[in-house]
């Protein structure tokens, strides 16, 4: 089985709650019924635009959704209908194999098939820098700041994505893209994002310890985050 995100663009035409509503809903319909393993959907709607001041912008225009979709294979003649099914649906689409890894696992606020999950799920598209070889980025990223980034947020779930390749014509370069999710009150709420509420000393520490890891190998001006609401519409078993 192998793991395809859809990066989405929406048509600036369809407003973002009627784009939400046709991925989740029609979208996820046809993709199941043509044979998906599993399927998630994230989208920038109107639960997450109190997060608006945590986005990140490098990508213009930004992109709007993810669909991780599981499938037997990502092989072109194998995934070309679920390709055929997405395009339509978004007013840009760019697809990508990835391998999944996942540091923590949604045990706090399970996931209900369908239904929005708790809080909101932060995704950041990550370029490799330059300055690392391929093997060093991935190793400072999973070995090294992967305990900072559990011990310094209150994130209830971690999942990395690393890009083994693009599978259509004319996707933007990506090496990564991360999710994590996070209670409500962190759209709003430093504290809350870095596990420090009610004691600003602490969050001045995890700030300080999150920032410091993160340039060790993310260059800031090349990385895109958006906040989005998760629907794990059919969960990879």
């Amino acid at each position: 089985m192998e793991k395809v995100l859809y990066v989405l663009w929406r048509d600036p035409r369809i407003d973002e709650d009627a784009f939400a509503q046709r991925l989740r809903g029609e979208l996820a319909d046809r993709l199941l019924a043509a044979g998906a393993r599993g399927l998630q959907v994230n989208v920038a709607d109107a639960a997450v635009q109190p997060a608006a001041a945590l986005r990140q912008v490098a990508t213009r225009p930004q992109m709007d959704a993810v669909l991780s979709l599981w499938v037997d294979s990502a092989i072109a003649r194998f995934r070309r209908p679920f390709d055929e099914l997405v395009e339509p649906a978004a007013g840009r689409m760019a697809a990508y194999l990835v391998t999944e890894s996942v540091p923590i696992r949604n045990t706090r606020h399970p996931a209900v098939p369908g239904e929005r999950t708790a809080g909101f799920a932060q995704l950041a598209f990550l370029k490799r820098p330059p300055r690392l070889t391929h093997a060093a980025w991935l190793d400072t990223w999973h070995n090294h700041h992967t305990p900072v980034a559990i011990d310094t947020q209150d994130n209830f779930e971690y999942v990395q994505n690393v890009v083994v390749r693009a599978l259509t014509h004319g996707a933007p370069a990506l090496d990564a893209v991360v999710e994590e999710c996070f209670p409500a009150a962190a759209m709003t709420s430093p504290h809350a994002f870095f596990d420090a509420v009610g004691d600003d000393a602490r969050l001045q520490r995890h700030v300080q310890a999150m920032m410091d890891s993160c340039h060790r190998f993310i260059d800031f001006d090349a990385i895109d985050v958006v906040p989005t609401s998760q629907y794990v519409i059919r969960p990879c078993a």
